[in-house]
C-alpha cells in the first residue's frame, strides 16, 4: 500500500512538473492589425515563431474578443481601444508603437498651414471617432471652428474621400496611412500638405508635459503581466528590436510586411516613412498617451471606455 502511495505521489509530482515546463515554453499569444499597428512587428512576425503564436485581424473588434475571453495574450490595438479594454476587462499598456497616421491632402498646392483650410470643404471618414476628435483639437488649436470656418463632410470610408477629391479638385481630404500611398497612385497630383501629428506637436510645444497624438498602443491582460514578468520582459525587447528595423529598412520591411499580408508590400513602401512607427514606454509614454487620452474624454467619454484610465494602466 505504501508503495502503491509512493507511485502515486511521483506520478503526481512529474505531471506537476511537465505540467509547469508545459507552461513555461508555451508561446505567447499575440495580437496585431492589419495596417499601421500591426507593420512595426512585421520581423519579429517572421523571426521570433518559436516563443510567439501570432493572429492577425482585420478589425479591431476581434481583438477585443480574443483579449476578453483569455485567447490572446497582447495584442496591438487602436490607443482608445486600450483604454476601453482598461475600463473593460483589465489591461496595462506596455507601449506606444504608432503614432499619428492622420494628413491633410490635395489636388494642388494651396495648403501649408491649418489656417489654409479657413473656408475649405474637407472630405474626412471618422464620425465620431478619433479622426474626428484628432481634427477638432488641431482646427480649434489653431483658432478655427470646425462648424463655422470650414466645411467637414464625412463619409462612410476612405474611399469615398477620395472619389470626392477626384470629382472636385478643390476639395482637400484628411486621410490615414497607409490609404494616402494608395491614393497617390490613383491620383498623380494628389499632395500630401500636412501632417497632422506635426501640427500637434506643434500645439504642443513648451508644455510641460506635451501629449502626442497616437494610433497604436500594445496592451496585455494585467493577469498575464503579473504572472508572467519575464516573458513581458523578452516580448518588449523583441518587439523594441523588431520595430528598429522597420525603421531603418523601408525596403526590406515592406517586403516582410507584404508577406504576412499585413498590407500589400508595394504600398507598405510607400506608407512607411509617413507611419509614425515607434515602441516608446515608460514615462514618456505615460505622458504622451495620458494627455492624448485626456483630450479624447474632454471631447467624448465613450471614446476612452467612460473614464480616463488610472495609473495602473501603464506598465
Amino acid at each position: 500500500m505504501l508503495r502503491k502511495m509512493i507511485a502515486l505521489l511521483v506520478a503526481l509530482c512529474l505531471a506537476l512538473t511537465l505540467t509547469a515546463a508545459l507552461a513555461e515554453t508555451a508561446p505567447v499569444r499575440v495580437g496585431a492589425l492589419k495596417g499601421p499597428t500591426g507593420m512595426g512587428m512585421a520581423r519579429m512576425m517572421k523571426e521570433k515563431t518559436d516563443a510567439y503564436a501570432y493572429t492577425l485581424a482585420g478589425a479591431p473588434d476581434e481583438m477585443v474578443t480574443a483579449l476578453a475571453k483569455g485567447e490572446l495574450d497582447i495584442a496591438a490595438v487602436p490607443a482608445n481601444l486600450g483604454a476601453v479594454l482598461y475600463n473593460k476587462i483589465g489591461v496595462r499598456v506596455l507601449a506606444v508603437n504608432v503614432l499619428g497616421v492622420l494628413y491633410i491632402a490635395e489636388r494642388g498646392d494651396t495648403v501649408h498651414t491649418v489656417a489654409d483650410l479657413k473656408g475649405r470643404t474637407l472630405v474626412t471618414a471618422g464620425k465620431g471617432a478619433t479622426p474626428e476628435y484628432a481634427l477638432n483639437y488641431i482646427l480649434r488649436g489653431n483658432g478655427l471652428d470646425p462648424e463655422k470656418d470650414l466645411t467637414i463632410e464625412f463619409k462612410s470610408e476612405h474611399a469615398e474621400c477620395l472619389a470626392a477629391m477626384l470629382q472636385d479638385d478643390s476639395i482637400v481630404a484628411m486621410l490615414p496611412q497607409p490609404f494616402a500611398a494608395t491614393a497617390q497612385s490613383k491620383a498623380e497630383d494628389l499632395r500630401i500638405a500636412l501632417d497632422l501629428t506635426k501640427e500637434w506637436d506643434a500645439l504642443q510645444a513648451g508644455a510641460e508635459a506635451p501629449s502626442a497624438m497616437i494610433t497604436g498602443a500594445i496592451v496585455a491582460r494585467a493577469d498575464f503581466v503579473d504572472q508572467n514578468p519575464e516573458a513581458v520582459q523578452q516580448f518588449m525587447a523583441d518587439c523594441a528590436d523588431s520595430v528598429a528595423f522597420v525603421q531603418q529598412n523601408t525596403a526590406e520591411a515592406a517586403q516582410l510586411i507584404g508577406e504576412l499580408e499585413i498590407v500589400p508590400a508595394a504600398v507598405a513602401e510607400k506608407a512607411l516613412p509617413y507611419c509614425n512607427i515607434v515602441f516608446i514606454t515608460g514615462e514618456e509614454m505615460r505622458g504622451m498617451l495620458g494627455g492624448y487620452l485626456n483630450e479624447l474624454f474632454n471631447q467624448d467619454p465613450a471614446a476612452v471606455g467612460g473614464a480616463v484610465p488610472g495609473e495602473d494602466f501603464y506598465y
